[in-house]
């Protein structure tokens, strides 16, 4: 009785790697071969060797991606709901179904990283980071962003084949007295899973920073992207000899 006890408080986490089949922009992007092996592998892989998680899982609505990621040791124990799997489906929607349906078969974690498939600049120390910033900051979620290389507050808008500042009071502001800002990596987001069950937001009320340098991000939303995420990531390797 006192072991099961225990057991239940247990602080468990879990990972979800969010994967479908659709993808209109670069067709089978999350299977596509990057550097020698299907792109969404180094997630897998990354999850795998952190040791942050009692099951690294993939939530996915087609068998070809289901098979791949099985292959590299994640678990598939169920298939993505066609509500989950639709254009319009959200990030937040899709982990609120697998966390969920895990609940129902009497599994319940503390934590909950989503892990974007195509983030091949994902390593286990960036999970460990993320795991123990979270625990100690008390946070709602934890995510890695990156700082914009150019002030945003002197951006340009294209207005009638003109351009025109957004931002006109900033015309004659020195750059590095501008306040520094950030964008989120899309990589992937640690959460706290009763507040999240809660709002059902990655970005909530409390979210805390893990800054990553720009060399290791990069959107893959084209051909274009993808090739100068290659690049990036043969650089970063590099550098890592």
């Amino acid at each position: 009785m006192g072991s099961d006890l225990m057991e239940e408080h247990v602080e468990k986490s879990i990972a979800i790697i969010t994967a479908r089949g659709g993808s209109k922009r670069i067709p089978r992007k999350n299977i596509r071969n990057f550097l020698g092996k299907p792109i969404i592998a180094y997630s897998i892989i990354a999850a795998l060797e952190s040791d942050c998680f009692e099951e690294v899982m993939v939530s996915t609505d087609d068998q070809e991606i289901a098979e791949i990621a099985q292959c590299y040791g994640a678990k598939v124990p169920f298939y993505r709901s066609s509500e989950a799997s639709n254009d319009f489906a959200t990030t937040a929607e899709v982990l609120l179904e697998v966390l969920q349906e895990y609940e129902a078969r009497g599994r319940h974690f503390s934590y909950a990283c989503c892990i974007y498939p195509t983030a091949p600049f994902l390593t286990a120390e960036k999970l460990r980071r993320g795991q123990c910033i979270l625990r100690e900051s008390g946070a709602d979620s934890a995510l890695p962003v990156v700082r914009f290389g150019y002030p945003i507050q002197r951006a340009l808008q294209i207005e009638g084949g003109g351009l025109t500042m957004i931002w006109p009071e900033h015309l004659n502001s020195r750059s590095q007295d501008l306040r520094p800002t950030y964008h989120d990596c899309g990589q992937f987001y640690w959460l706290s899973v009763p507040r999240f069950m809660a709002t059902g937001r990655l970005f909530a009320d409390k979210s805390v920073p893990i800054e990553v340098p720009e060399l290791e991000v990069q959107d893959i939303d084209n051909e274009e992207d993808w090739q100068i995420a290659e690049l990036k990531y043969q650089i970063m390797c590099g550098e890592r000899v």
